[in-house]
């Protein structure tokens, strides 16, 4: 047998297997910088009575920007990217190697579900996967790209990942809209169930890109601020528009290097991995608008998991907070608000990572407690003068304050905000470090971030 010819052979016919995936896989790392693992991996799928080429799946290593990573990706032409217990393995083994490695995962996921005539033998190997992921986590960066169509047990892999992207027109969905057609007697479309727009609830989408260079230029975005915790940058900037006017845009001025995560959902919310003063840190900035934020659990899940983020790679977390409690409604009542509320607590006290609290228009209530209090965590705390910290919203303080007071509503109100509102008072006991003028804010930040996180990077001093 002409060993050389069979090589050649069985190469081209993986190549051909894999040809529009392999050219994602080059669109989205560095020219001519992916190995391939594990590619002559054959098993015969008895159902079909074929071999599966690779496995169906595609592993190995490349750059990105110069920075390793390994890739997963599942190749839709073979059985549909259908999971069976050898592409399991395949993809564990390529997980294996990132832990050891210590090196970042990207998935790219395009799959219908699993290969028919596998039993439950594929489920054991889609339970390695899945916990070969969960014990990454917070280990090294996990990216998802959802590449087409994603069905199936698998796509919890884009919940366990840190930062799951969708391709315009991609769809996600344990149950395919052929499941749910069949188990509702409806006409079920992937645009209803399963487009990033329709997963503003899960808490999943954190991007939407047009193609795989847009997911390059994020992830080397993201990756460039985890790994380089510090660069040189200008340290005393001042932005005059802030003492005009404070909202989520003008604040997002002082960041450098922004990249803003998950805005396809709780876009009270606002949550970005950035640099102030060139330190790497993870911030959230609090956007009600014309109102302060009240919180629901969509909110508070957003937040713990990007403050759990931070903490599993230590970048400090700066809240900029305009919140005012949770809404009050019967809805919130009956909801995991207040487990979500927790979970974020538990975060806050289990991490050491350098954490400061901005109120910049108001904490009110419980959205002081959790989002700017000392006895929270927070190791270092200012507020704007314009800002407003305290029990009760204006005209409700009011009620309560000047019960006995006979004067015009809104008069009291505008005494209550002057009188028990203003920010000194919390800075007279000590639980406000500075009250500061809206312009100097990132001189405050900067100095405060030197000190809590070093020049040495991302951890904090002993």
């Amino acid at each position: 047998m002409d060993k050389i010819s069979l090589l050649q052979e069985r190469k081209a016919r993986i190549t051909e297997a894999g040809k529009e995936l392999r050219a994602q896989i080059d669109a989205l790392t560095d020219e001519n910088s992916f190995v391939e693992l594990s590619a002559f991996s054959f098993s015969k799928n008895d159902f079909y009575g074929e071999e599966t080429d690779g496995e169906g799946v595609i592993t190995g290593f490349a750059t990105i920007c110069d920075y390793p990573f390994y890739i997963i990706a599942q190749n839709f032409k073979v059985n549909c990217g259908g999971s069976s217990k050898a592409n399991c393995d395949k993809i564990a083994k390529c997980l294996d190697a990132a832990e050891k490695n210590s090196t970042p995962v990207i998935y790219l996921l395009n799959t219908q579900g699993v290969q028919i005539g596998e039993g439950v033998t594929v489920l054991e190997g889609i339970a390695k996967v899945l916990m070969r992921a969960t014990q990454l986590k917070g280990v090294v960066p996990q990216y998802a790209v959802v590449n087409g169509e994603v069905y199936g047990s698998l796509a919890t892999l884009c919940a366990i990942a840190d930062f799951t992207f969708f391709m315009k027109k991609s769809s996600l969905a344990v149950n395919s809209p052929l499941v749910l057609a069949a188990k509702t007697g409806k006409d079920v479309k992937k645009e209803d169930v399963g487009l990033a727009k329709s997963l503003d609830k899960t808490g999943i989408p954190a991007f939407e890109e047009e193609d795989m260079a847009g997911v390059k230029a994020k992830i080397a975005e993201i990756t460039e601020i985890v790994s380089a915790p510090l660069i040189d940058a200008e340290l005393n900037e001042s932005f005059p528009a802030l003492n005009e006017t404070q909202n989520a845009a003008t604040l997002a001025q002082i960041f450098e290097n922004a990249v803003e995560t998950g805005s396809l959902y709780a876009p009270e919310a606002k949550t970005y991995l950035c640099r102030i003063g060139g330190i790497a840190a993870a911030a959230v900035v609090f956007d009600g608008g014309d109102k302060p934020v009240e919180l629901n659990a969509d909110i508070l899940a957003k937040v713990r998991t990007f403050a759990e983020f931070a903490a599993c790679y230590r970048l400090p977390l700066v809240v900029f907070s305009d919140v005012a409690g949770i809404v009050p409604c019967c809805c919130a009542n009956n909801s995991r608000v207040l487990k979500e509320a927790a979970e974020y607590l538990n975060i806050l006290d289990t991490i050491d990572t350098a954490k400061i609290a901005v109120v910049y228009k108001k904490a009110i209530g419980l959205g002081y407690s959790l989002f700017a209090a000392k006895s929270a965590g927070f190791d270092y705390s200012c507020a704007f003068a314009t800002a407003k910290i305290a029990l009760f919203e204006d005209e409700k303080g009011a009620e309560i304050e000047f019960a006995d007071e006979k004067a015009d509503k809104a008069a009291l109100a505008e005494r209550y905000g002057d009188e028990k509102s203003d920010p000194v008072n919390a800075a007279k006991d000590g639980y406000i470090d500075d009250v500061i003028e809206p312009q100097f804010v990132k001189q405050y930040l900067i100095s405060a971030l030197q000190m809590l996180v070093g020049r040495t990077g991302g951890k904090a001093e002993c």
